[in-house]
């Protein structure tokens, strides 16, 4: 982790900004990343001319927000418009506020934007936002996209039975010590021709054909397999796994996964159920039962992506919950960005005075995982420390991890003693 991570190849990128003395800046930096094509314009519409007439569009667009003429917001505005789908960095003097807004703004349009950063610009800064380019030189931006060729319900309702739809898992840490104390159960289905369809496919035709039911059952008994396994290797961790909305109404599910607990001779505070802040909206009482029969049982109950909803502080108030999981959203570039840390410091107090666990997903830098640490959360995921993997890549994933602890764990690690 020590070692300066290589950055992705991008051959050529266009800088907009009506300053000439940041684009000259903002090139020398970007020489230094290894860009040697370096297009330049003063505003939305020189860039939109120069786009037009470029026959090999650039791969990487660094964007200021404040210009005469048509500003960045407008030309962000435009490239959606006009389908011009080439990923961006906006760069702004403004405050962080309108800044993250911006960045907001270009999500909610699906556009593809790899940094909100405030000037001056930094090398540091610019590596970090081009370490997110993932595309091949010459690919459009539609080519990386997963191909969206239909899945038929009976399709997936084969795969659920014949169990091609297994858990991959995450790893869940202890922010001080780095040490790995559980993992999250996530759905991936390797299809026989498509290849790997993404869980936001398949997911919702689940929920949408009455099939939720059967996949959660199918992954909670493969996760709880695998925890089983793990136990008797020594190694015990939690497994927490997402649980539909759609299945807070059943009566039979707390039973059916109670039965599974006992074939796998786990105890039930090992499993912790993952609930979405909106997921017992639809019938409070059936929801609101199941939760609390879950938790007589022992199983743990976290609220999953807090802060994306409008419920959160009377979901709290109502759910007896175990774990507080705090949303990437809040996360990602909350080092940088002080609205971000006052809502993520504030919802590590909060979690703290209710005797809640607090996990934050999400964590991609090493300066995120410090803020992080120093604020007092309990557990992390995220890319960072590991990508979600199939079970048996657990161990060998541990054998390198253990190697990244001193580093993880900075003011927290324990000194080292001279045994001469």
């Amino acid at each position: 982790m020590a070692a300066e991570t290589p950055l992705p190849l991008i051959e050529s990128l266009l800088i907009v900004d009506d300053s000439a003395v940041q684009r000259q800046h903002t090139a020398m930096l970007a020489r230094e990343c290894g860009i040697t094509l370096i297009y330049e314009a003063g505003n939305g519409n020189e860039a939109l001319e120069l786009l037009a007439m470029l026959t090999l569009p650039p791969n990487l667009m660094i964007i200021d927000l404040e210009m005469p003429g048509m500003d960045g917001v407008e030309l962000i505005q435009q490239l959606q418009q006009r389908g011009i789908d080439i990923p961006f960095v906006v760069a702004s003097s403004r405050e962080g506020a309108l800044i993250n807004s911006v960045e907001t703004m270009t999500h909610a349009l699906g556009l593809a934007v790899l940094g909100a950063l405030q000037k001056p610009l930094s090398l540091a800064q610019l590596r970090t936002a081009f370490s997110r380019y993932d595309r091949a030189p010459g690919k459009s931006f539609a080519q990386t996209m997963d191909v969206l060729t239909p899945v038929s319900p009976a399709e997936l309702e084969q795969a659920i039975k014949s169990g091609d739809i297994v858990p991959y898992f995450q790893p869940k840490v202890d922010m001080r010590t780095g040490m790995i104390k559980g993992v999250e159960a996530l759905a991936r289905w390797h299809h026989p021709s498509l290849g790997m369809i993404p869980p936001d496919r398949f997911i919702p035709l689940a929920e949408q054909e009455g099939l939720i039911y059967a996949l959660t059952l199918a992954i909670t008994e493969k996760s709880l397999a695998q925890a089983a396994a793990w136990n008797k290797r020594g190694l015990r961790l939690s497994v927490a796994i997402n649980l539909s909305p759609r299945l807070l109404d059943s009566t039979s599910f707390v039973p059916e996964v109670s039965d599974m607990l006992d074939q796998h001779a786990l105890p039930a505070d090992q499993v912790v159920w993952e609930i979405t802040e909106s997921s017992v909206v639809a019938n409070l009482g059936m929801a609101l039962g199941t939760l609390a029969r879950l938790r007589l049982k022992g199983f743990g109950l976290s609220i999953d992506d807090y802060g994306t909803g409008f419920s959160s502080m009377q979901q709290l108030a109502r759910i007896p919950f175990t774990e507080l999981k705090i949303d990437r959203s809040f996360v990602h570039g909350a080092h940088e960005r002080h609205h971000l840390r006052v809502i993520l410091q504030s919802a590590l107090d909060m979690a703290s005075r209710l005797d809640l666990v607090s996990v934050a997903e999400g964590i991609e830098t090493l300066d995120d995982w410090r803020l992080l640490q120093d604020s007092g959360c309990a557990l992390g995921q995220g890319f960072l420390i590991a990508k979600p993997m199939p079970a048996e890549e657990l161990p060998q994933w541990l054998k390198g991890h253990h190697r990244n602890l001193r580093e993880l764990r900075g003011a927290h690690a324990l000194p080292r003693f001279n045994n001469r």
